[in-house]
């Protein structure tokens, strides 16, 4: 794990590099991208057939994938526990970085 968890992020721009190391592991990565997509999927869902109660799968299907990256491949503790915003945005930009090739799929 690396030293800087004992710093204190007040800045996206500082954490961002912090949260792609403790995603280094590929299967975490593709993970949350999963997750993600099936998050998307499942707002699109609701919002199409107008059945609310998906929405309520949202949370279990992001965090689910990757937590499971992390507990089983990555072996690390999720950044949602210290650090909940910059770890939900991390999780966004990160799927947009690998959708655009910034960082490998």
């Amino acid at each position: 794990m690396s030293t800087q968890t004992a710093e204190r992020y007040t800045r996206f721009a500082d954490f961002y590099p912090y949260y792609l190391q403790e995603h280094s592991n590929a299967t975490c990565r593709r993970l949350h991208y999963v997750g993600s997509l099936l998050v998307l999927s499942i707002l699109a869902y609701a919002i199409v057939s107008q059945q609310w109660l998906w929405l309520l799968a949202m949370p279990l299907a992001g965090y689910g994938f990757a937590w499971v990256g992390h507990f089983v491949f990555e072996k690390n503790r999720p950044a949602t526990f210290k650090y909940p915003l910059y770890s939900f945005m991390g999780d966004w930009v990160m799927l947009k970085d690998a959708l655009t090739g910034r960082i490998k799929f």
